[in-house]
């Protein structure tokens, strides 16, 4: 029988083997490294995108906060309009009612009766006055009563005069106006 020597066909299998091996490992690692490359860049350009995304979204919303700022000064000034026009509006509508007051003081006013000193606080009209008799301001006081632009009158006091109006008593009287209802409303 002859002699085969297997052994080097043996070893040259097994290192043809061990450089595929290494190849495989190589070729790998290379797509390996490749697919590593191509996961970064997506990652990369998704981050860079999503930034942009963002410096956009921040830009939007300072614009947003300049029109919102914007829309409260508006709100402010018009509130500061509104609340100048109730005040004129106020102003012109009870222009006409401190002349009628005038005409009604007047009209309340009887014989043998003068004011001295009108005053007013809100709705209440402190009155000193001089009357001829006690009875005269009974009537002013009935009168204020019947008024309708008058209402609760109080006599605080009544004393003698001084002696240059001799026969005369000085009175303090406080009454509330009142704004009467306009006809046809407060009747139903």
């Amino acid at each position: 029988m002859a002699k085969i020597n297997l052994r080097p066909w043996r070893e040259e299998l097994r290192a043809e083997k061990q450089q595929q091996f290494i190849v495989m490992i190589v070729g790998a690692v290379v797509i390996a490294a490749g697919l590593a490359f191509l996961w970064k860049s997506d990652m990369d350009s998704r981050i860079s995108y999503q930034q942009s995304r963002n410096a956009y979204i921040e830009t939007a919303m300072k614009e947003l906060d300049k029109q919102i700022k914007e829309i409260e000064d508006l709100k402010r000034q018009r509130e500061e309009l509104l609340s100048r026009m109730r005040v004129i509006q106020d102003l012109q509508g009870k222009r006409p009612v401190i002349v009628r007051v005038f005409d009604e003081l007047v009209r309340t006013l009887p014989d043998g009766l003068f004011y001295k000193s009108l005053k007013k606080n809100g709705d209440q009209i402190d009155i000193v006055g001089m009357a001829e008799s006690n009875s005269r301001i009974s009537a002013l006081m009935r009168r204020f009563e019947e008024s309708d632009w008058f209402t609760d009158p109080n006599l605080a006091n009544v004393s003698a005069a001084d002696s240059s109006r001799a026969g005369y008593s000085q009175f303090n009287l406080s009454v509330k106006q009142k704004t009467p209802e306009p006809e046809g409303e407060g009747k139903k």
